[in-house]
């Protein structure tokens, strides 16, 4: 063995070779840390989210091939790259160079927002374009399938990626054979050619054509290596451990047998996580490289014997290959390994993870196992003793000492029978969301005929999900064979599969009844696929299916993405240099798709630069009796612990409120609450350090978790408020009907990509400090660390260049931790950097307030509502932070469209033990315009009318006056309702959604259209106060700088597009730097919809001063470039340089009397939502929406879609798939991308319409535009009623009339639970309380 190997791989052309390389050692740190490659970023540690991806390329001296895959850098061990080619993003093209058409194409088809998703993004299209120069559609989003983006919405960048595919234009989805195009059903009555305004966003003849031999090559040194060096195993030993790396068959049973207790890794997607997260350490690790015989794909008579060494995305092509050669009789499990292994994790993860590694980690939710299970697999294994063969069995599943293989075996292939006549197997899963997530449950079932009789000769069940490991229904299929294949048959199974596969009602993992469902619902579906298969083979003998049922049996998923998107034209007289109106990329845009785009995480590191790491507190609500840092002082490279004691003095800050204690040593109100910081030298160092803190607690009552137990303890921040109007009593005395309901709204993550950042750098004189910090609020920043300093704040000064998301959650709980980095720095004399891991920043931060509404409603039975009256109570968590504001707002804009006569509507915000929620996108609206749409719903059904007539009686008139007395004209409301009426084809998609229902038992359409009015404003002047500078140089060149933050918004972007046609200049010779205290003082946070609005108006007003000051020279010579006025102003003494100013809209409110004008204008808005639901599995389809917004005259017509897109699609998560989960003691079990589902690229609607009414009124905002950020986010409830649609056509159908109240977000449990049947009847219920769960709804 040769120990002191040398490490020797490629980056980007570069040969690296390290000599004393640490096993423990992930390529990501490596690539940003030791190589400054900081275009590949972190953003979840765990392979979950895709910002990390780069392309590995390994050469194969046997086959002489190369093989290019992505990888997630996260996960990936830097001693396994032994012999590969990496390349990052930097590696493809830069600015400085030539940018590479993937990167040219996101960026100019503005798929990039806050740009941090976008390297990871542009990685997995490039590997994908390395293997297949012109992919199909398909390819595309399954090529995208792990890679996470918050803000665009994914659309955009969809539109980038077609751009490479052979077709485009259609939507690639022959239905009956005919292309949609022609059927003239997805062509909408607007859309036809006299119709001018349908602009394109990009021109694609400009883009630069994909060129395959401009590619970098493979390092011909490394096909040399591989070819001739004779190979030996290479050992690489770091401080705790040791990998080994064998090349032979021979070599790697040695190891084996010397270290038995070590994991043999190929892709560190399963030991890697279980490291990093659970904490397991093994001192050994055994990763064998190229051995041909682990990569066997073998033909036999009688199956198929793949290695344990293939990747499964390797599996996956062997396996279609399979089908296409083999008889279909055969490939039955194929078929189904097949279906599994495209949803199966992400394409990273699908190219690392091997098949062997797969099988034996044995992982209870894993989806290929149950299936190897009951296809009879054999597992061949190999000892120094010689080769053995063992059954892939439940027995081996359960890791029954027996079954299993022993210390020193591996496992080096596995064989796969082929099926046999009259034998069928199917493969069934659930999951949070349809790709890239574990699944709920998962099934594997396979039954066997022998001839075509249809009596069962052999049937075997497998199920994941729902025990420790994978369960086999043995003794179920035991009692069935010699059954025929019927109706009475399907009932005994259930009923014994529920007996024999029976789940606690504490499961881990929750969701109890829907798994116990899914058993059974899953085993019906194999029913009716076998019943069909054998009627096609013996049309004779069996009955033929019920029309009715076969809606079951097709998958949900057409995959095809189609949109069009209509917007202004820009005014023909306009100045042609003019850029507002036009569709102007985001000025960072190619920056963040080449990985240039700096954000604070990729500052390089200063010298002597400590890290700082929280201590969080366990408990949800406890005393503390003690905390120890002895032991994590001990530790080499910790230089300190901070704990309360050292802030003495300085230990709290007011905002809005009471004040806010930084550090607590004494109590703590929730889990997640920072304790104490450890400074280290390292990040490694500080993590560890922190885990040795001992804290002890003692715990105390009560623990307040839900808003249930808020409202039984009386916990309440501050009093009630109320807003009233008209007399509610006296109406209810009048109305026809009286109804009472209720709505529980789930919480939500920011989730945005780049994770809570900061780094604090001192400086060595006046006790200057400089922080870096990734916020929404700089001046907050300064005030804070200058409070906790004891300095004036001229002596703190806070920068952002950009921030990678934020969504409202880079404000409050930033502020108190960029203080304590401060306060570090300060101390030690030292710059400190604190980055969190996505699982910190998930449980310190909190997010949108979960939100319980009552409501009481009265109303004629014609569907006019006179009467309503509510309650709001929201979660707000441990400490008040802008709860209070968020209740506000969301009483204020409670009303949403309607005009209801009498209104009385109370809030309160909750005080409970969960880290404190804070502002998110929407602030209050989401969660009190759903309760109101809710109860529109539920007078609708109690009518007998469709609830898009109840909400179109009840909308606002034209002028019209809101519950707190501001005077409304609603024109453009009912102009985006009728207008989203007509392009949706409303009436007659209702009428085919209804005849579909009629023909189809188990799946159900739903459609549903929602109006929206948002109001913008802050509800006080002083909060839309903004200032900017401008400075021209003497060349003539501009610098803008303004109060406003880049966070994917585009308000740069937008600000030089003012500044261009305020000063009649290019856009290219506009710059701007970033956002500075220095510059721009005393700012406001960025948020509320407003940003580009007030800032523009403070650099117009900049603007304007210079050109009145430039009058006389310019007039003087009026052809002149800025170049001669600048020098000729120069030489006259006239400043150069200006301040704007804006003073802020007039807003007011008055809670005493509930009136006045807190807002300035309202953005108008309708959306219409399509759905399909399995009602046997809760998985739903978006299948068509169309919005129509009311924008005022865009500024950037491509920015502002982009927000409205990005908007529907996080708010379509907030009500449908994200769903936060905390244990009875208070603990977030969603701590991560693994547990936590945002929206993913196969959430995306199929076909998407969005259109802008024409340019309306003149206002006083900026050039009459509109705050766009976040309008859109409630549009994305249509996606929630469409559903709620689908669900009460399957409880008719059942016979259940009933009213239906559905809480948010609807996931796939409580749409199956909802769907009630003869299944969800059949299944065992737990009595409450008899049981501990596992997860409490909060």
């Amino acid at each position: 063995m040769d120990r002191a190997a040398e490490l020797l791989f490629y980056v980007n052309g570069r040969k690296v070779i390290e000599k004393n390389v640490d096993p423990e050692t992930m390529l990501l740190p490596y690539l940003r840390k030791k190589l400054q490659f900081t275009g590949t970023k972190y953003g979840c540690g765990g392979g979950g989210c895709g910002a990390c991806t780069v392309m590995i390329s390994r050469y194969n001296p046997i086959t002489k091939r190369i093989r290019h895959y992505p990888a997630n850098a996260c996960l990936t061990p830097i001693c396994s790259l032994y012999g590969a080619a990496v390349t990052t993003v930097e590696g493809i093209g830069s600015t400085k160079t030539r940018i590479h058409p993937v990167q040219e194409r996101i960026a100019k088809c503005h798929g990039t927002q806050c740009g941090f998703c976008t390297p990871g993004m542009v990685m997995s299209i490039y590997t994908l374009l390395r293997n297949h120069p012109e992919p199909t559609l398909d390819q595309l989003t399954d090529a995208l399938g792990g890679n996470l983006c918050r803000c665009t919405g994914y659309r955009p960048i969809l539109d980038a990626c077609k751009t490479f595919c052979k077709t485009s234009g259609c939507c690639q989805s022959k239905e009956n054979g005919v292309c949609c195009l022609n059927q003239g059903i997805n062509v909408l009555p607007e859309f036809e050619e006299k119709d001018k305004t349908i602009l394109k966003l990009f021109s694609e003849e400009e883009f630069l054509p994909l060129d395959p031999t401009q590619e970098l090559i493979f390092p011909p040194t490394l096909m040399i290596m591989a070819e001739k060096l004779p190979q030996r195993t290479r050992v690489f030993g770091g401080n705790r451990m040791t990998w080994i790396s064998p090349v032979t068959l021979k070599e790697l049973l040695e190891a084996k047998v010397k270290h038995p207790q070590a994991p043999i890794v190929m892709g560190n997607t399963s030991v890697g996580p279980e490291m990093k997260f659970k904490g397991v350490f093994h001192p050994v690790i055994i990763s064998p490289d190229r051995i041909e015989e682990l990569n066997v794909v073998n033909y036999a008579h009688n199956g198929l014997t793949l290695g344990a060494g293939l990747s499964l995305a390797q599996v996956k092509d062997i396996l279609a290959d399979a089908i296409l050669k083999l008889p279909e009789e055969k490939t039955q499990t194929y078929h189904a390994l097949l279906k599994h292994l495209r949803t199966l994790a992400g394409s990273q993860i699908r190219n690392m993870a091997s098949l062997g590694g797969h099988i034996v980690s044995r992982h209870l939710d894993s989806d290929l196992n149950p299936l190897l299970a009951v296809s009879n697999c054999t597992l061949n294994l190999l000892s120094k003793e010689g080769v053995r063969q063992m059954p892939l069995n439940e027995q081996f599943l359960k890791k029954c000492p027996s079954a299993d293989l022993k210390p020193e075996e591996i496992l080096i292939s596995v064989a796969i029978p082929y099926s046999r006549k009259w034998e069928f197997v199917s493969a069934f899963r659930q999951a949070p969301r349809q790709q890239n997530a574990l699944a709920v449950v998962n099934s594997g079932m396979r039954v066997f005929f022998g001839e075509g009789n249809g009596i069962i000769r052999e049937l075997s069940i497998s199920y994941g999900g729902v025990g420790p490991t994978t369960i086999c229904a043995k003794n179920s299929c035991q009692k069935l064979i010699g059954r025929l294949w019927n109706e009475e048959m399907l009932d005994a199974a259930c009923r014994l599969v529920l007996q024999e596969v029976s789940l606690p009602g504490s499961a881990p993992g929750g969701k109890v009844e829907f798994k116990r469902t899914l058993i059974i619902s899953f085993l019906f579906k194999f029913y009716l696929e076998v019943s069909q298969i054998l009627k096609r083979m013996d049309p004779v003998h069996y009955p033929s299916l019920a029309d009715k049922h076969e809606s079951a049996l097709e998958d949900l998923h057409s995959r095809h993405h189609w949109s069009t998107f209509k917007y202004q034209n820009v005014d023909p007289k306009q100045h042609p240099q003019d850029p507002v109106g036009h569709p102007i990329m985001h000025l960072s845009g190619i920056k963040h798709a080449t990985g240039e785009a700096i954000y604070c995480d990729d500052l390089p590191a200063v010298d002597g630069e400590l890290f700082l790491t929280f201590v969080t507190s366990s408990r949800a609500h406890a005393k503390i009796v003690s905390i120890d840092p002895s032991e994590a002082l001990s530790l080499p490279g910790v230089m300190d612990v901070v704990t309360e004691e050292h802030l003495h003095g300085v230990n709290s800050f007011s905002f809005l409120s009471k004040p806010e204690k930084l550090l607590d040593s004494e109590e703590v109100f929730c889990v997640g609450q920072i304790v104490c910081a450890v400074i280290a030298d390292s990040e490694i160092q500080a993590k560890q350090a922190a885990k040795r803190v001992k804290i002890v607690y003692q715990d105390l009552e009560p623990v307040i978790l839900t808003i249930e137990d808020a409202i039984q303890h009386n916990s309440f921040f501050d009093k009630e408020r109320k807003l009233e109007y008209g007399n509610v009593e006296d109406a209810f005395k009048v109305v026809d009907q009286i109804l009472e309901g209720e709505i529980h709204i789930g919480g939500q993550e920011h989730f945005y990509m780049e994770t809570q950042s900061m780094l604090a750098v001192p400086r060595k004189e006046d006790q200057e400090m400089d922080v870096y910090v990734s916020t929404q609020g700089p001046t907050f920043i300064q005030d804070i660390v200058a409070s906790i300093l004891k300095l004036p704040a001229n002596k703190v000064m806070c920068h952002v260049k950009r921030v990678g998301g934020a969504f409202g959650g880079k404000t409050m709980k930033t502020g108190i931790m960029a203080a304590i980095t401060a306060f570090a720095a300060n101390k030690h004399g030292r710059a400190v950097r604190c980055i969190l891991e996505r699982g910190e920043d998930m449980l310190i931060t909190g997010g949108r307030h979960p939100y319980f509404g009552k409501y009481k409603v009265g109303f004629m039975n014609d569907g006019r509502i006179l009467a309503l009256d509510m309650e709001h109570y929201s979660n707000g968590g441990a400490t008040l932070d802008e709860s209070l504001l968020v209740i506000e707002m969301g009483l204020l804009k409670v009303e949403n469209a309607y005009k209801f006569p009498n209104l009385r509507c109370r809030a309160w915000a909750c005080k409970t033990n969960l880290p404190s929620n804070t502002a998110l996108r929407g602030f209050g609206f989401p969660q009190s315009g759903l309760i109101t749409e809710s109860c529109i719903t539920e007078v609708a059904a109690k009518c007998g009318l469709s609830p898009e007539k109840v909400r179109t009686i009840n909308m606002f008139k034209e002028i019209d006056q809101t519950p707190y007395k501001q005077e409304i004209n609603a024109k453009s409301l009912i102009q985006c309702w009728e207008e989203c009426m007509a392009m949706s084809s409303y009436s007659p998609r209702k009428v085919a959604v209804d005849k579909f229902n009629a023909e189809n038992s188990w799946k159900k359409k739903g459609l549903a259209m929602v109006p929206l009015k948002y109001p913008i404003g802050l509800g006080s002047r002083a909060a839309g106060q903004a200032a900017a500078l401008v400075h021209v140089y003497l060349d003539g060149s501009v610098l803008v700088t303004h109060g406003g933050i880049e966070m994917g918004q585009g308000v740069h972007t937008k600000m030089v597009q003012v500044a261009s046609r305020e000063l009649n200049m290019p856009l290219s010779s506009v710059h701007l730097r970033g956002t500075s205290t220095e510059t721009v003082p005393n700012t406001n946070s960025s948020g509320g919809s407003v940003v580009a609005d007030l800032n523009g108006l403070a650099i117009k007003d900049a603007c304007q001063t210079l050109l009145k000051r430039l009058e006389p020279i310019i007039s003087k010579n009026p052809r002149g470039t800025w170049k001669d006025w600048a020098q000729a102003a120069f030489d006259e003494s006239i400043p150069l340089s200006a301040t704007g100013y804006f003073r802020g809209y007039e807003s007011n409110i008055n809670w005493e009397t509930g009136e006045g004008h807190p807002f300035e204008y309202f953005v108008y808005g309708a959306a219409c939502s399509e759905v399909e639901i399995d009602c046997l599995t809760g998985a739903h389809k978006n299948i068509r929406t169309d919005i129509v917004m009311d924008v005022g005259c865009s500024i950037n017509p491509a920015i502002d879609l982009g927000q409205i897109e990005g908007a529907f699609i996080q708010g379509m998560g907030l009500y449908t798939i994200e769903e936060l989960n905390y244990s009875p003691r208070g603990v977030l079990h969603t701590r991560g991308p693994d547990q936590y589902k945002i929206p993913a690229i196969c959430d995306v609607p199929g076909e998407l319409h969005i259109s802008f009414l024409p340019p309306s009124e003149n206002s006083n905002t900026l050039y009459s535009s509109k705050g766009l950020g976040e309008s859109g986010l409630f549009l994305g409830c249509s996606v929630f009623f469409a559903i709620h649609d689908a669900v009460s056509a399957a409880r008719q159908e059942r016979g259940q009339f009933g009213s239906l109240r559905l809480n948010s977000p609807l996931t796939p449990e409580k749409i199956r639970m909802a769907c009630e049947d003869k299944f969800t009847k059949m299944i065992p219920r737990d009595k409450p309380g008899s049981y501990v769960p596992w997860n409490v709804p909060v």
